[in-house]
């Protein structure tokens, strides 16, 4: 295993709130008292605690566009307008004090974003946020502060099936026998919306009110999701009491109380010995992640080439692992964070 010098270790870390420090100045995704710069990596909740205090208390925030207006219909458009609030785009560099700090994209929800920094001693700092490797770039870094929802060796998916012509089909099938239920999270919905209609899905799309801001901010940041309607409108009521053929689009978190004896689809990451199984006679569930599996995590960390490997322990439970395997695998220095008290 690679030794790691003391003033490396000292340039990240999780803190026992959930908050990832990076260099002197920066932290990420939650609120730490020291730090006067706050990043927000994507609008997903996880990563948005103790953003009323950051608000308050911190010089400045930074976040993509996108997330920003993400933001907005989530939350709120009067929450942002309490701090001071900036948007960076993509490799746009922004400077603070002696660190510069990078955007780089992440392929998560739309304004995913991974945060470089490179401060006077010419360190690599680097934050990847949640991602997905397919269409993430691999950041070389010193310093790796790496997701790990799927850090188990045992979340590998063990298919290469094209799961967006399957889903497409699936949603074709259930089409014939009235309204079509897909449930997933804010973002998921969306890239599904996109599958479907570059798909020439012909049948009207529903959504919750509050989908449907979601949706307009991903069309607003060039997402083509086609016509949206909402369930206050007359036509919608006349689709759904005749049961015609119509796909309707809600947040995971309904799934066990809306659409009960319809066509249901719900979207997860958790699945990874099939693209599609079977729940019930007319439910399904779909492996269409925005995480990477376990074989995307290590691939990143080997491609980025780290001296020192974070593994975010605070929103996901196989931090630990990942980094023992890390350790093992890629003979590098990694440990899990925040460290468990006592420990």
């Amino acid at each position: 295993m690679k030794r790691v010098s003391p003033p490396l270790l000292d340039k990240a870390s999780v803190t026992q709130k959930g908050a990832v420090l990076l260099g002197k100045h920066l932290t990420c995704d939650a609120h730490d008292e020291t730090r006067p710069l706050r990043i927000v990596s994507h609008a997903h909740a996880d990563h948005l605690m103790g953003l009323d205090q950051s608000l308050r208390k911190c010089k400045k925030i930074l976040m993509t566009p996108a997330t920003k207006d993400l933001i907005d219909v989530l939350r709120g458009p009067l929450l942002l307008m309490s701090g001071y609030v900036e948007t960076l785009g993509y490799e746009k560099p922004f400077q603070y004090e002696d660190e510069r700090v990078t955007f780089f994209k992440a392929d998560h929800i739309l304004g995913a974003a991974q945060t470089l920094v490179e401060d006077a001693e010419g360190a690599r700092i680097v934050y990847t946020g949640d991602f997905s490797i397919d269409e993430t770039p691999i950041l070389e870094a010193d310093v790796l502060v790496i997701e790990a929802t799927y850090g188990d060796p045992s979340c590998k998916r063990l298919f290469t099936a094209d799961i967006r012509s399957q889903l497409v089909s699936l949603v074709e099938k259930g089409l014939k026998q009235g309204p079509v239920y897909v449930f997933g999270y804010h973002g998921k919905l969306q890239e599904i919306m996109q599958i479907l209609h570059e798909a020439a899905i012909k049948a009207p799309f529903i959504t919750s009110e509050r989908v449907f801001h979601v949706s307009k901010v991903c069309e607003k940041h060039g997402m083509n999701l086609g016509r949206l309607m909402l369930p206050s409108e007359e036509e919608t009521w006349q689709l759904l009491r005749e049961d015609a053929p119509c796909v309707v689009f809600y947040h995971t978190n309904t799934s066990g109380k809306i659409g009960q004896g319809s066509f249901r689809i719900i979207v997860s990451g958790w699945e990874f010995n099939t693209p599609i199984r079977q729940t019930g006679s007319n439910q399904y569930i779909v492996a269409l992640s925005d995480h990477s599996d376990y074989d995307g995590l290590m691939e990143y960390v080997r491609q980025s080439k780290p001296k020192q490997v974070i593994t975010d322990g605070y929103r996901a439970g196989h931090a630990e692992v990942l980094a023992k395997q890390i350790r093992e695998q890629l003979g590098l220095s990694a440990e899990a964070q925040p460290r468990q008290q006592g420990v």
